[in-house]
């Protein structure tokens, strides 16, 4: 009797439930509360599931007290750890950009250049909040406290503000900020899902009844010749002004090749369907790996989930103001509401600029026009990232 009571203390004391219900588990149940959270949120509210339900389970597994499924007490490595391997050396986010690429259409942008101008005016918001996380820590300073941002994790945190989640995921692997990659993905892609939530009120402070009433002329026609040149002519021509953008511009136009040259049509599904799909498995879980608790539960993941905030409002902002310029300028041809699409949350911020303009005039139709800034907004974003790699990598 004796040998099985013993057993059956031995097997409690090995257990996970040992170690969460003592004082050295508390972050991992706290943790595994976030992951219950995410799951709803993706599950039940339908915020990015196809990201956020991959990080949330990959958060519950890392969080599992014992399991060894990262790295157990002898240091042997675990699946985990060889799958967050492909996000450590960037490959997960260059391979989405390629099947982004595959999807995205560029016609509406070709159609109506200038709107590129609008996809650049909504990165004003990754400036600000590389600002607003630089001055934190001479702040906490200040105060006392220990908490900041280097220079490289404000890059990291400021990126958020493009609402692209593989462009955050890229950067602050490359910059080598593994620590904070759980806070700025999980802010990312959260922000990204909040789309037709954050982007009504600030459109609507910047613009006027009559403005979101504008209607836009119909768009010309693009040739096919145009869209086999453009990701061709994009690539060399962003890779020569800034070689460090070249992994994601050249996948993502390399993507769009395969769509619209003609003759590479299974490349083309393959890339938006079966390769974009077990990519994003791996990378959801990739990242859910890095929100272990003495790493996620910290003072410095509630200021970056804030700032991605700021820098998402901020590039809305931006891609607002400048369409009331170009408003002036084009003499009222352009609606000024579709540079909030600047941001490169394809398709939702084009949906939003869709909805918002026929609460006002229910005839007016926006959604192609918005279109433009939208996928700018993804070569936008990355150009961002390059710039950033080109002055602190």
């Amino acid at each position: 009797m004796e040998i099985y009571i013993k057993a059956l203390s031995d097997l409690w004391v090995n257990s996970g439930f040992y170690v969460l219900f003592s004082s050295v588990g508390t972050g991992n149940l706290i943790m595994l509360i976030v992951a219950a959270v995410l799951l709803y949120l993706a599950i039940g509210k339908g915020f990015e599931p196809l990201l956020l339900v991959p990080i949330a389970f990959g958060c519950l597994l890392v969080n599992l007290p014992l399991s060894g499924i990262m790295s157990d007490a002898e240091g042997s490595v675990g699946f985990l750890r060889y799958v967050y391997f492909g996000a450590q050396h960037e490959i997960y986010p260059i391979i989405i950009f390629l099947g982004i690429g595959a999807l995205t259409d560029f016609g509406p942008l070709l159609a109506n250049p200038i709107t590129f101008l609008l996809g650049a005016a909504a990165q004003l918001g990754v400036f600000v909040a590389f600002i607003g996380a630089t001055w934190i820590t001479p702040l906490a300073a200040r105060f006392g406290a220990d908490f900041g941002f280097n220079v490289k994790q404000a890059a990291s945190v400021a990126i958020i503000g493009g609402a692209d989640g593989p462009t955050s995921i890229y950067l602050t692997m490359k910059l080598g900020q593994q620590e904070i990659l759980g806070a700025v993905a999980v802010a990312a892609y959260s922000y990204m899902s909040l789309v037709p939530l954050i982007q009504p009120p600030v459109i609507k402070a910047l613009t006027t009844k009559k403005d979101r009433a504008i209607r836009m002329g119909q768009l010309r026609p693009v040739t096919k010749r145009e869209k086999i040149l453009f990701p061709i002519i994009c690539t060399v021509v962003t890779g020569l002004i800034l070689p460090a953008s070249v992994p994601l511009v050249g996948m993502l136009m390399f993507g769009n090749l395969l769509r619209e040259c003609g003759v590479t049509e299974r490349l083309s599904l393959t890339a938006q369907n079966e390769l974009l799909n077990i990519t994003t498995i791996f990378l959801g879980l990739a990242v859910g790996a890095t929100m272990e608790a003495e790493y996620f539960l910290q003072t410095r993941t509630l200021l970056i989930i804030l700032l991605g905030l700021v820098a998402f409002i901020f590039s809305t902002a931006g891609g607002v103001l400048f369409g009331q310029a170009m408003k002036v300028m084009t003499n009222g041809r352009i609606n000024p509401m579709i540079g909030s699409a600047g941001v490169s949350a394809v398709p939702m911020a084009a949906r939003v600029v869709q909805r918002v303009s026929q609460s006002e005039n229910p005839s007016n139709y926006l959604l192609m026009h918005a279109m433009g800034p939208n996928v700018a907004g993804v070569i936008g974003t990355a150009v961002a990232a390059g710039v950033m790699l080109t002055l602190l990598g």
